[in-house]
């Protein structure tokens, strides 16, 4: 995925025709994943599975519940964009589908965030793109 900024300089993705379906699902406030019929759920997106390397999967709604599996703390912002937001924690999100995703954790106080914390997708629009994020879950 390349990167575009807004103008306050604040990274966003650039989708790809690989990544397309993914930030489509997300303006829909959906978090769509690849799943391959023999493998189950991936990602990041890409052409082919990353345990077969079958090209048979297809898009997929999931839930997006999981729980932390781990987690940084960015307490000065090194993204100089990103300083108004910080501290705020970035987290590996073990889905309940599977995979692992990548993803800043939103509406906790760092301090609250633990390994293990329940959570769930957080959309963000932005620019005219939808971040996916994650937040405590009820």
């Amino acid at each position: 995925m390349g990167l575009r900024h807004t103008e306050s300089g604040r990274p966003l993705p650039l989708p790809n025709p690989t990544t397309q379906p993914f930030f489509d699902a997300a303006r829909e406030h959906r978090l769509a994943l690849q799943r391959c019929p023999r493998d189950g759920f991936f990602y990041y997106p890409r052409s082919r599975c990353p345990h077969c390397l079958g090209d048979d999967w297809a898009w997929e709604t999931c839930s997006g519940e999981g729980e932390v599996h781990s987690f940084t703390i960015d307490r000065v912002g090194h993204v100089p964009a990103l300083r108004e937001y910080a501290p705020f924690a970035i987290a590996i999100v073990e889905l309940a589908n599977g995979p692992r995703i990548t993803a800043r954790l939103v509406d906790v106080s760092v301090d609250d965030v633990a390994i293990g914390m329940p959570v769930e997708p957080a959309f963000e629009d932005v620019d005219g793109i939808t971040l996916v994020h994650f937040r405590p879950r009820a």
